[in-house]
């Protein structure tokens, strides 16, 4: 660090982002990304955006808009297209937390949570998980400022119900409520149809996982139109273009090819299950997902060996330092090629 860096950021502890190796040499299953290219319309709609580049982008993202509010079933003026749905949930702790709004959120979820919460100095809540890693909804009641529940959850990638989600949002009615929805698509209840029956709930979701985009950057958050006045507000103070010309219309044409993006979730799903059904019968703990990855644990070998051994392998998956789970590993759910894999080493380690 260099002596100009300001006191206020000497301590920030920055996310880690997964291991992105340069070669191709491993099976990385690392950091949830698609197994899938991007859809054809989507890489064919970008190609075409290039030929505009030297024109700013539109900061309305209007075609965009459109596209996502109807697939959500909103209007419009209750969308908002961002830079990765990492954006949307900055601009909610900037716009809803200061000095007597904190946020809330749980000992184990995105790690992003407590990085926003650091760098827009607000002050934090972590929740501890249940011992069975879900989230006891007597812990978020009566808050103010922001209550922050990614659903699935990561890494363990358990969902709660719409019915319990409402529960806590009604449970809330001083505080803004986000759900990060980041898994949606792999089998879990969205709150979305929700958001025109309590004013103080944000949706964010993305195109990174269910719509193999995770290198386009291109996220987005559903509200009412209230607060999207507010986030709007930080945006355009804070990035009017924040969404790109190609990574925009890359998002138009992955829209227009919802097939593609539902028939990928089926399979990854299908994938998910035969991975997990194979896990369990060689005495691994897995937990019950609704993601693209499995929380995965063998209740004698250390989640840091059996990483160590993977990635010796050539096997890519993400390993986490914490106390409570630092015997557990998550692993993305890829091909069933790459998942029978990973599914024979994990033998291996086992001593099956």
């Amino acid at each position: 660090m260099s002596r100009f860096l300001s006191a206020r950021r000497a301590t920030l502890a920055p996310y880690t982002p997964g291991e992105q190796p340069k070669d191709a040499r491993y099976i990385k299953l690392n950091t949830n990304e698609s197994p899938f290219p991007p859809s054809e319309q989507a890489r064919r709609y970008a190609a075409e955006a290039a030929a505009t580049l030297n024109l700013y982008s539109d900061p309305e993202c209007t075609t965009l808009r459109e596209k996502l509010a109807a697939i959500c079933g909103v209007e419009p003026g209750e969308v908002l297209p961002t830079n990765g749905s990492d954006e949307i949930l900055n601009f909610a702790f900037m716009a809803f937390c200061d000095d007597t709004h904190p946020a809330v959120f749980a000992d184990i979820t995105y790690g992003f949570y407590p990085v926003f919460a650091q760098i827009n100095n607000v002050p934090m809540i972590e929740k501890p998980l249940r011992d069975d890693f879900t989230i006891d909804p007597a812990d978020y009641v009566g808050h103010k400022g922001l209550v922050v529940i990614a659903n699935p959850n990561a890494p363990t990638g358990i969902a709660k119900t719409r019915d319990e989600m409402e529960a806590i949002i009604r449970a809330n009615p001083e505080a803004v409520v986000v759900v990060d929805e980041a898994y949606v698509d792999f089998g879990a209840e969205s709150c979305v149809p929700l958001i025109h029956k309590y004013g103080n709930l944000l949706v964010t979701q993305t195109f990174s996982k269910s719509r193999s985009m995770a290198g386009a950057r291109l996220g987005w958050g559903i509200a009412c139109k209230e607060l999207m006045a507010d986030l709007n507000a930080v945006k355009y103070a804070t990035n009017p273009y924040n969404v790109n010309a190609m990574t925009m219309a890359a998002g138009i044409g992955a829209l227009a090819d919802e097939s593609y993006t539902r028939e990928n979730c089926r399979t990854i799903m299908e994938n998910r299950e035969w991975t997990r059904q194979q896990l369990t019968a060689l005495g691994y703990e897995v937990l019950p997902s609704k993601t693209n990855f499995l929380f995965v644990k063998h209740p004698t070998v250390s989640g840091e060996e059996i990483y160590t051994n993977l990635r010796k392998k050539g096997i890519l998956v993400r390993h986490f330092t914490k106390e409570r789970i630092r015997d557990y590993n998550r692993i993305t759910v890829g091909s069933i090629e790459q998942m029978r894999a990973v599914v024979a080493a994990l033998g291996e380690e086992a001593g099956a």
